[in-house]
């Protein structure tokens, strides 16, 4: 029986990017590699060598060249990439100035835009003079609370444009959560909507838009976009018309010139112990570390149409919108996945002819577990790639896509995160899927999986740890002025190696199975158990909706409490906990039974759908959480306080 679940023709193979690379690679540095392993062992030995190539093959967009690729340090935080290079991430975007379909608009409303590669640049000129006019300039900060729709593209990249530096949220942000963001960078302008419609309701956000206006002090002008007409634009704000409307001749944008480190993004950690980190990143760093996976690894091309179903307070907005420098067709889409029936994002993706589909693992999940057929619903002929990303993949979603979507599509799961606004381990058109893995390390990523000893082990679960300088690094935290926040956060447990929090392994063939957050690992009787084990075992189950795996503390020992969300609240009885139980000692090992198994009503999940165990962890082990304006469903956490059946444990 064949192993793979797809593999690559050879006409797809040799037409590749990353193939080309390679052949170019070889032919530069008179080299003779092979395979993808080959490949990847040569850039992460020769960072200098890389970089550089990638960086003339990406055709980066520069006033000034640089003068050394990696200025090492003793220090792996303290090492800076391409010294001398003066350069702008928004020139790079919107390097393509034709008749080309740049931008395609979609939301659960049916309704629909699509913007030229032309006029998005003639749209990102009018809105950055006008941003200058209101006094942004290099080194400001500018804010939006948006839903995924084309104007955050523009205001991002005349922001970017003017060497501002953009930070976002979606509109269901709680005022709190986003008032603990935002109010740490001091914002001098804040981008936002009267509203946002979701499962066919409409939300008034402007009372809360006011109110962060107002409670920032820093903030000087709120300008707010007219997206649901039956929401009024109150007085003290500014229209979206008045920014782009108000200049009548368009002149050639004047991209101010940066170097390579200059700030871009502020992104934000979770929370889960006080205010979200801001976390900060370049413009170069971002820009060729975007190019490089979408080009090399996603084998994205001009003629593509990609969406990722993603909101802009999550990583993959900004990863989906560098889309941009290759020229292809970026496809936002707004709204429920589901609504006004569940295949609707489906119909989507197949009806406009997407080449490129992005979205969360628990969106195939539910479509799997909702007995969706997308076969019966479209042919999805041009769907070459499906990406997920957001938690591990499970072996029957891979299965799923297989067998009810389509057969002959390259499915990749990727991981990566927030805090390196990029990807440690994704996708490849030349190599084949193998079901429950992610199909390999990133170009110029040294990363290894570490186990308990600090040492490097292949095919052996361990901490996902990077051992060499990346260019997407964080250049620093926002109010870190000694980095001794940023040093905490990645390097407090090795010297000069980037400990991600991820529990993975990773194949002889460079292929990668992740775990779970390492932070969140099991621990009984001191063997390391990942949580998404659990949940494979059980997903497929039929009454279970949903489910959670949590250590409670029994000394030095840890027992494993499974909570389990049931379909249309279904009672969990003790036939039900048995065949919990003996799956997952059928499909894992009898360590991995838990030692309760208990119904709970909701389970809780971020702002972006990441689902919550560290917080759980800590209620049931009597440690009550710092924050939790980051979750979707704080009310979520009072099911797990005062639970008297783990008093048995």
């Amino acid at each position: 029986m064949n192993k793979f679940l797809w593999e690559p023709s050879k006409e797809k193979i040799i037409s590749s990017h990353i193939y080309n690379l390679k052949l170019g690679i070889n032919k530069k540095y008179n080299l003779e590699l092979e395979s993808y392993s080959e490949l990847h062992l040569w850039t992460i030995n020769n960072l200098d060598s890389f970089w550089s190539y990638v960086w003339d093959d990406l055709d980066i967009i520069y006033s000034k060249n640089y003068s050394k690729v990696l200025n090492r340090s003793n220090k792996m935080l303290e090492s800076s990439w391409f010294q001398g290079a003066k350069l702008n991430f928004a020139e790079n975007l919107l390097r393509h100035r034709n008749q080309n379909i740049a931008i395609e608009f979609y939301n659960e409303n049916n309704n629909k835009e699509s913007i030229t590669y032309k006029d998005l640049y003639s749209l990102v000129s009018k809105t950055a003079i006008s941003f200058k006019k209101l006094g942004l300039k290099k080194g400001d900060r500018i804010v939006g609370i948006l839903p995924n729709i084309p104007e955050s593209i523009i205001s991002m990249l005349a922001a970017s444009s003017l060497g501002a530096i953009w930070s976002s949220c979606s509109p269901d942000f709680g005022l709190q959560g986003i008032s603990d963001r935002f109010s740490q960078i001091e914002p001098k302008i804040l981008v936002s909507t009267n509203g946002y419609s979701f499962k066919g309701k409409e939300f008034d956000i402007t009372a809360k838009v006011l109110k962060i206006s107002k409670s920032i002090k820093s903030i000087k002008h709120t300008i707010v976009i007219d997206y649901v007409n039956s929401i009024p634009i109150i007085d003290p704000f500014l229209t979206w018309e008045s920014i782009i409307l108000n200049n009548n001749i368009i002149d050639d944008i004047e991209f101010i010139q940066l170097p390579f480190n200059h700030p871009l993004y502020i992104m934000y950690s979770s929370g889960t112990t006080g205010k979200p980190k801001s976390i900060v990143h370049s413009a170069g760093g971002t820009l060729i570390q975007h190019m490089k996976e979408l080009k090399y690894h996603v084998n994205l091309k001009q003629k593509d149409k990609i969406l990722y179903y993603t909101t802009c307070g999550w990583m993959m907005w900004n990863w989906l919108v560098s889309s941009l420098s290759i020229g292809a067709t970026v496809v936002l889409y707004e709204g429920s996945p589901f609504y006004p029936k569940l295949d609707s994002l489906l119909k989507i993706v197949d009806q406009n002819k997407i080449n490129i589909f992005g979205t969360s693992a628990k969106y195939i999940s539910f479509l799997h577990s909702s007995s969706i057929i997308p076969s019966s619903i479209g042919k999805f002929s041009f769907l070459n790639i499906i990406l997920s990303t957001g938690s591990p993949l499970s072996e029957d979603s891979f299965e799923y896509v297989y067998k009810s979507w389509k057969k002959n599509v390259q499915l990749s799961s990727i991981s990566g995160g927030t805090d390196i606004i990029s990807c440690f381990a994704l996708g490849n058109p030349t190599l084949p899927v193998v079901k429950g893995k992610i199909q390999c390390l990133g170009l110029g990523m040294s990363v290894k999986s570490y186990n308990i000893s600090g040492k490097s082990v292949s095919n052996s679960k361990g901490e996902l740890v990077c051992d060499k300088p990346f260019p997407s690094m964080p250049i620093y935290f926002w109010n870190d002025a000694d980095g001794k926040n940023y040093k905490n956060a990645y390097f407090n447990q090795y010297e000069n190696i980037w400990l991600h929090g991820d529990f993975i392994s990773i194949g002889d063939d460079l292929s990668v199975e992740i775990f779970g957050r390492s932070d969140a690992t099991l621990n009984p009787g001191g063997v390391r158990i990942g949580t998404s084990e659990i949940y494979q075992a059980i997903n497929a189950i039929h009454y279970v909706d949903d489910s959670l795996a949590v250590g409670h503390l029994q000394g030095d020992d840890e027992k494993i409490v499974l909570f389990i969300k049931t379909k249309d609240d279904i009672v969990l009885n003790e036939t039900m906990k048995d065949e919990l139980s003996s799956n997952i000692r059928k499909n894992c090992s009898p360590k991995h039974v838990p030692s309760i198994i208990l119904r709970i009503k909701d389970i809780p999940y971020t702002l972006n759908g990441k689902k919550v165990e560290i917080a759980v962890k800590n209620i049931i082990n009597g440690i009550e959480p710092k924050n939790s304006s980051y979750l979707s469903n704080p009310e979520s956490l009072d099911n797990f306080r005062n639970l008297k059946e783990l008093q048995r444990l």
